[in-house]
């Protein structure tokens, strides 16, 4: 005997009601994951800051190696200022030096002594210069190089390639690699020709 308060579905509505529940399956699952969508989030703020913090790290080693290079140059190249005095000194002893004649010398032993104590303190000089990175440049027979030299003028000179160094009338100085000081010299310059030479 059947139940009446139990009630058969037809077959026709148990079809219809599963593809809804299906509909409503495939909408649950399309539905943004809000734990996803945070992890997501999280996810690119933390690239975001790796990002920013290796720009950082950088920045700062960037910083770091220019404040080294500018201590070691602040230690390489204080003494220019002194140096560009001192070298002054060293060329008016050598004017000094060349100045007494080794005749003169030869005939006058004060003469001889005074030369050879200028001499002697020019050379202790040149030492100490050395020893702090000071050089001493005679760029007599070079190329002349603007960067390097002073022209003050030109001379014909026919055994000299023009263009060349012709007299050093003061030696130049550098520091370290830096000009501390040029040299003032005379370039060589193609000799006119004569007016025979013209006529020929």
């Amino acid at each position: 005997m059947t139940d009446p308060a139990k009630k058969e579905i037809p077959e026709a509505d148990a079809e219809d009601n599963a593809p809804s529940q299906t509909a409503a399956e495939e909408a649950a699952a399309s539905a943004p994951d809000p734990l996803a969508e945070q992890l997501k989030q999280q996810a690119e703020e933390i690239t975001k800051f790796k990002d920013l913090y290796l720009r950082a790290m950088a920045e700062t080693e960037n910083v770091r190696a220019r404040a080294r290079r500018d201590l070691e140059d602040s230690s390489k190249y204080a003494v220019t200022k002194f140096a560009r005095d001192m070298v002054g000194i060293v060329e008016n002893l050598q004017r000094a030096s060349t100045s007494i004649a080794p005749e003169a010398r030869a005939g006058n032993p004060v003469l001889k002594q005074v030369g050879e104590g200028i001499d002697m303190t020019m050379q202790e000089l040149l030492g100490i210069f050395e020893r702090n990175g000071i050089k001493r440049v005679n760029p007599a027979g070079q190329k002349f190089d603007h960067n390097l030299h002073q022209a003050v003028a030109q001379v014909e000179r026919g055994d000299l390639v023009p263009g060349t160094v012709a007299d050093v009338l003061q030696a130049g100085y550098m520091l370290h690699d830096r000009l501390l000081k040029p040299a003032m010299v005379t370039v060589a310059a193609t000799p006119a020709a004569s007016p025979a030479d013209a006529s020929a």
